[in-house]
């Protein structure tokens, strides 16, 4: 936790003392909608290196990887349960800002973030554990550094759509996948930026070529961003997936995994949430 871990240690064990008082760790409280456009209240803390995307291996609870490159650019999030959703909340968009209020050294220009992880210690209704690099984002010019210092500080938030120019929905498959075992990491969706439900259709043989066999399974979320099938059956590719977001649009990529698919790969769709 770098800079910030005698803040948080402090807040954690006041939260520890006023658990019983107050439900710190069982109270649930709604999470922002999609729809939602008002600043909120909330606690910024921040983890990782100074100046990095929060974990050390680039990744997070959410199942995205590299999230220290583009389109992440390491403007990520840990987010509280409100914000995480058990990984519903995975690829939700918010933008953040502090005021002069809050801190001298804060802007009040709002940054955006990305939930690509978990808080599992908040100390408030909605905390964001922000990266090294986001938490500074929101200072003044030349002062990323003493806002840093300072640990934790009060916040404001809204839930945004999410926007990634020049880019499609995307779909790793994870490593062990099987003919047998499918599962599957969302990334890159504009709009609400999550999944709340993942389909699959296989394919079968239709006048010479592999089409759809017209039957959509619900995928099981099995943690984060990532979707899994368990078949009694080897499945046949190319799969057809289609993506349910938390508004209930819905967005179908028609055979986006080919026949040769193959563990550890990842396919650019040709749609996009609009």
């Amino acid at each position: 936790m770098a800079s910030s871990s005698i803040a948080v240690a402090a807040a954690l064990i006041l939260c520890i003392l006023v658990a019983h008082a107050h439900g710190c760790y069982a109270k649930h409280h709604a999470a922002p909608s999609a729809a939602n456009s008002s600043w909120l209240d909330a606690k910024a803390t921040w983890y990782g290196a100074p100046h990095g995307a929060g974990p050390d291996d680039n990744g997070g609870a959410c199942g995205f990887k590299n999230v220290n490159l583009p389109p992440f650019s390491s403007m990520t999030s840990c987010g509280n349960q409100p914000l995480f959703k058990d990984g519903k909340g995975c690829g939700s968009c918010y933008q953040i800002r502090c005021l002069k209020s809050d801190h001298p050294a804060c802007s009040g220009v709002p940054k955006t973030v990305i939930i690509t992880d978990m808080n599992y210690y908040p100390v408030s209704r909605y905390h964001f554990d922000l990266s090294g690099t986001a938490f500074g984002a929101m200072a003044k010019d030349g002062r990323n550094d003493e806002l840093r210092h300072a640990g934790m500080i009060n916040m404001q938030f809204k839930r945004v759509p999410c926007q990634y120019p020049g880019l499609t929905v995307t779909f790793h498959v994870e490593e062990g996948s099987n003919p047998f075992y499918m599962a599957i990491l969302v990334e890159y969706e504009n709009g609400d930026g999550d999944v709340n439900q993942l389909d699959i259709i296989e394919s079968r043989p239709n006048g010479g070529k592999m089409a759809p066999t017209g039957q959509w399974v619900p995928m099981k979320e099995s943690w984060g961003s990532i979707w899994r099938m368990d078949a009694h059956h080897p499945m046949k590719a190319p799969f057809s997936l289609r993506i349910t977001n938390e508004s209930g649009k819905t967005l179908v990529t028609e055979q986006v995994i080919p026949i040769d698919w193959k563990p550890n790969k990842t396919y650019s769709s040709l749609v996009q949430f609009h």
